[in-house]
C-alpha cells in the first residue's frame, strides 16, 4: 500500500466514524493513531460525551470484533478471561471463553475493578495471551482495548498503577462539544439519525477488513523520521525526568509511544515525514498520565499538561 492509498483508506474511515460521532475530530484521530500502532488508549471524560460510542463505532467501521466490560468492584478475573467447564455429556473440561477473547475490548470505567481482575487485563494488554487455569492461549494479534474513566467521580474506584498506566499508549481526553455540534446532535435524537440508533440499525458499514489494517500499518514504514527529530523526542521525554515539579518521569516505554504516535499523526495528515509539530500534537496524550507529579506541586495547583507545555517550549526544535 502506497501513501496515496493510506490516505485514501483513512478518510474513508474518518468517514465512516463521523456517521454517528458528532465533532470530537482529535479523539477520533487519536483514536486511529492507536489502531494504526496497534496499541491501547485510556479514555478520559465526564459521563455521556460518547466514550463508549467512539469505540463501537471505531470497531464497526474497521470491521472487527467488539466486546465490552462494565468493570464492578466485584468483577473477577475469571469473569473477564473465561474459565474451565465441565462437560457432563463429553465427560471432559472445555473453555467457556470470557470477552477478552476478541479484537475491540471496551473496558468500561477500568478504575472500578480490583487488584487482581486489573493484572488479568494488564497481561492481556502486554503479552496478548490470557491464563486460565496455568495455560495460556493467543489473543488476536489486533486485540486492543479502549478503557474509559470518569475524572471527577472517585468514590468506589482503584486508582490503576503505575505500570499498567504506562501500557496506554494514549489517555485521550474527550471534552464537552461546540455549541454547533451540541445543536446538532439535539436535532439528530429527535430522529431515526440519533447515533446510537445508527449504530444499532448496522447503517455503519466496515470500510475495511483485518489484512486492510495489517497493510495500513506497513504503509507507516513509509513515513521519514530523520535522526535529528529522533534525538529531540528522547530529549523531550528526559527532560521530564529531571524537572523540578516531576517526582517520576516518564520512562522508554514513552519515547517509543511517542515516536510512533507522532508518525501515525503525520501520516494520518497526509504527510511522508514527521515534523516537531507532530510531536507536539501527541505529546500530552502520550505523556500526561505517564507523569507523577511531586506532592509540594500538586498542593500548589501545577498540572501535568502546564509542566508538559513549558518543557516542549524549552527543548530545542530541530530544524
Amino acid at each position: 500500500m502506497n501513501l496515496d492509498q493510506f490516505q485514501s483508506s483513512i478518510e474513508t474511515v474518518i468517514a465512516g466514524i463521523r456517521k454517528v460521532i458528532i465533532g470530537q475530530e482529535d479523539p477520533i484521530r487519536y483514536s486511529l493513531v492507536v489502531v494504526l500502532s496497534n496499541q491501547h488508549a485510556l479514555i478520559e471524560g465526564v459521563p455521556g460525551l460518547g466514550k463508549t460510542l467512539l469505540a463501537r463505532t471505531l470497531a464497526a467501521v474497521l470491521g472487527s470484533e467488539f466486546k465490552r466490560i462494565q468493570f464492578t468492584p466485584d468483577l473477577m478475573p475469571a469473569d473477564i478471561t473465561g474459565n474451565n467447564v465441565f462437560n457432563l455429556q463429553r465427560n471432559e473440561f472445555s473453555l467457556l471463553k470470557g470477552p477478552l477473547f476478541t479484537t475491540f475490548l471496551l473496558a468500561d470505567e477500568i478504575n472500578r475493578a480490583p487488584a487482581k481482575t486489573q493484572s488479568a487485563l494488564l497481561e492481556a494488554m502486554q503479552e496478548r495471551t490470557v491464563t486460565i487455569d496455568r495455560e495460556s492461549y493467543r489473543l488476536s494479534p489486533n486485540f486492543t482495548v479502549f478503557a474509559t474513566q470518569n475524572p471527577i467521580e472517585s468514590e468506589g474506584t482503584y486508582p490503576l498503577p503505575e505500570a499498567q498506566k504506562d501500557r496506554f499508549m494514549l489517555k485521550i481526553s474527550m471534552s464537552w462539544p461546540e455549541s454547533e455540534e451540541e445543536l446538532s446532535l439535539a436535532h439528530r435524537s429527535l430522529n431515526e439519525q440519533a447515533p446510537e440508533a445508527v449504530l444499532q440499525r448496522g447503517e455503519v458499514t466496515p470500510c475495511l477488513s483485518e489484512p486492510d489494517l495489517n497493510s495500513l500499518r506497513e504503509a507507516l514504514g513509509l513515513i521519514r523520521v530523520t535522526d535529528p527529530l529522533v534525538e529531540y523526542v528522547v530529549q523531550v521525554v528526559r527532560r521530564t525526568r529531571s524537572d523540578d515539579n516531576i517526582l517520576v518521569g516518564a520512562g522508554p516505554r514513552a519515547t517509543q509511544s511517542l515516536l510512533r504516535a507522532a508518525r501515525a499523526w503525520a501520516a494520518i495528515a497526509g504527510r511522508d515525514f514527521v515534523s516537531p509539530d507532530d510531536v507536539r500534537a501527541v505529546a500530552l496524550p502520550v505523556l500526561e498520565h505517564r507523569l507523577l507529579l511531586r506532592p509540594e506541586s500538586e498542593l500548589e495547583g501545577v498540572r501535568a499538561a502546564e509542566v508538559l507545555e513549558r518543557i516542549l517550549h524549552e527543548v530545542a526544535v530541530p530544524r
